[in-house]
């Protein structure tokens, strides 16, 4: 949530800092904003509600040489959306940026006799009173100082108006990584804004203090002890980041998912196994556990839910799947013997981060799917499996999902074989056709074209539902999901046997059904089920896998996914649930992209 960026260098920031919000807006889209600090004419400052490039017009005529500077993009949580609460915020001597809350800024603006000073509603701005008000001269005690008194999370970006050409920051909890460069160095909230300078960077450790200047960075612990930060390296290049000719990154996305794929699983096949020896994951997790728990929020939640239904189906191992925000305010039954896996695309999630801390807690040996290297949550995890799905810009997830799944399906092969459940040729067969999924994706998204009139048909539908039963119920959830956050229709997700206890009252003439039925187990009861939305009128569409025709007294409209087994076909199937989802979204004109309300990373509760 919001996008952070910190420049300072050989060059005048304001344009740079302006061209780094656009790569991180899908962070924060509701304000945005810059400061740059001059040595001779002090903070110039400039915000805007709405969008990067409306800040960008404003900013446009400003003149200014200044080569320091900070600059935000803003994801309402505390106040509204106004240029007021805008970051950056400034008092007297000092101007900053801020992700992240400060849970006691109440207390603090009580106790520090802050109210009458303060412009805005934000909890940020009583953090730069606070600078403000201790600070003589000296950044680091006066951070080290101010950080003591905060609860909640943070990322601080900071500029004291007698310390030109220097960016100061510190974080708990909220991401931000830096690098330095030939010229200057940079800071930001994710690597998107990073890249184009450098693709050697390095995460920010929390609780130390940065001090970015044109000759480098500098980073110390609170006790003054200079520390040298881990430098990784990027694996992808800017155009991973771009549109690459598409019309939304969402398209681009969906059509980058084969690929994707490949990246996340083909370097773990060894010699027609898979093998986990790479990611330094050890079989013993395996060998002693007697259940699974799955911990996530949203989309990837529902990517643990594929994942149970087919380890519970082959391996008949308990897996419970958990909402992160849920389970970290009970006493969940973890014990040493039970595996917890958390999925988290940027592995920031705030909720999955502390659920995570908690199976610690209880002796649980914990395993992440994760995408971004050097995450929170990957550092605090005991393993790691790193997706490679690369940037995923759109705020709709869509390439993460998928290779969530197939991180969860090599999970269960290597599982399988380690207990002895599954022999070594039947896991050479589930490998070979887990390979071969992103074929599948191929061929479903070069037959796209039809799903457009799917989406002509209920783009001005008040209500949609999806049914369907085992994994394709699964599918449904995050396929309702996808409709509501990008086209704003009322979507709801059933269990299509569920329907006669109640749903089918919701049922009227003309309502989109869209009913999911490629379990080959299920097919006939998902058809009756069909049956019965039809006969009150519904209009139905029907996925399904190649070789299922049906004619008009069962559905409206049917569209096929390449036959293969029920347990791969969600991957071809996922395909034609974000396409609907997109391409509704595109008919009725709206930011695909940026949905509003939503932010790509949860990292405030």
């Amino acid at each position: 949530m919001c996008g952070i960026i910190g420049y300072t260098g050989d060059q005048p920031a304001k344009d740079i800092l302006i061209n780094g919000l656009k790569q991180l807006e899908y962070r924060g889209y509701d304000s945005a904003g810059v400061a740059v600090l001059d040595p001779d004419t002090g903070v110039f400052l400039k915000k805007k509600t709405g969008k990067v490039e409306e800040l960008e017009k404003a900013a446009a005529s400003e003149e200014t040489k200044a080569t320091c500077g900070i600059g935000h993009t803003r994801w309402a949580t505390h106040g509204g959306v106004t240029e007021e609460n805008a970051h950056p915020h400034s008092q007297g001597s000092v101007t900053i940026c801020h992700n992240g809350i400060i849970e006691n800024y109440k207390e603090l603006t009580t106790e520090y006799g802050l109210k009458n000073i303060l412009k805005s509603e934000t909890d940020t701005e009583v953090v730069a009173a606070l600078l403000d008000k201790f600070y003589e001269g000296d950044p680091y005690k006066t951070i080290k100082k101010v950080v003591d008194l905060l609860a909640g999370s943070f990322a601080l970006c900071i500029l004291f108006d007698d310390q030109p050409g220097k960016i100061f920051a510190i974080r708990n909890v909220s991401p931000m990584v830096a690098a330095a460069f030939d010229g200057g160095s940079i800071i930001a909230s994710d690597l998107t804004a990073v890249i184009n300078f450098s693709k050697k960077y390095f995460v920010v450790p929390e609780y130390h203090i940065l001090t970015l200047s044109e000759s480098g960075i500098a980073v110390q612990d609170l006790k003054g002890r200079a520390v040298e930060p881990e430098i990784l390296e990027v694996n992808w290049d800017i155009t991973s980041a771009q549109k690459g000719g598409f019309p939304h990154y969402m398209l681009k996305e969906i059509n980058e998912q084969p690929a994707a794929l490949e990246r996340t699983i083909a370097p773990r096949i060894h010699d027609g196994l898979p093998s986990f020896e790479d990611d330094g994951i050890d079989d013993d997790i395996f060998k002693n556990l007697s259940n699974i728990v799955i911990v996530a929020c949203g989309t990837a939640m529902h990517a643990g839910m594929v994942g149970k239904s087919l380890i519970e189906a082959k391996l008949r191992i308990p897996v419970t799947v958990e909402i992160a925000s849920e389970f970290r305010y009970k006493d969940p039954i973890i014990d040493e013997r039970t595996l917890t896996i958390v999925v988290s695309q940027s592995g920031e999630t705030i909720d999955t981060l502390e659920a995570l801390k908690i199976s610690k807690s209880k002796g649980s040996k914990v395993l992440s799917i994760v995408n971004v290297k050097g995450s929170t949550i990957a550092r605090e995890s005991d393993y790691v499996l790193y997706t490679h799905a690369g940037p995923e810009i759109a705020v709709a997830s869509t390439k993460a999902y998928t290779v969530q799944i197939s991180a969860m399906y090599l999970i269960a092969a290597r599982l399988g074989l380690v207990k002895g459940i599954l022999s070594e040729d039947e896991v050479r067969e589930f490998i070979t056709k887990l390979s071969n999924a992103g074929e599948l994706m191929t061929r479903t998204i070069e037959a796209s074209d039809e799903i457009r009139h799917v989406a002509n048909h209920i783009k001005n539908a008040p209500d949609v539902f999806y049914i369907g039963r085992g994994i394709d119920y699964t599918m449904s959830l995050e396929a309702s999901l996808k409709l509501k956050e990008i086209s704003y229709i009322h979507c709801e997700a059933y269990a299509a046997g569920e329907l006669k206890h109640g749903t089918i009252a919701l049922i009227a003439e003309q309502v989109p059904v869209i009913a999911i039925a490629t379990d080959e187990s299920v097919y006939a009861k998902v058809i009756s089920n069909v049956r019965e939305v039809k006969s009150r009128g519904a209009y139905v569409i029907l996925i399904s896998q190649e070789g299922k025709v049906e004619n008009s007294e069962v559905c409206d409209k049917q569209i096929c996914i390449p036959k293969t087994d029920s347990e791969f076909g969600v991957f071809a199937t996922a395909v034609i649930l974000q396409l609907i989802a997109y391409y509704t979204s595109d008919a009725k004109g709206l930011d695909v992209d940026k949905p509003r309300n939503l932010a790509k990373s949860v990292t405030v509760e």
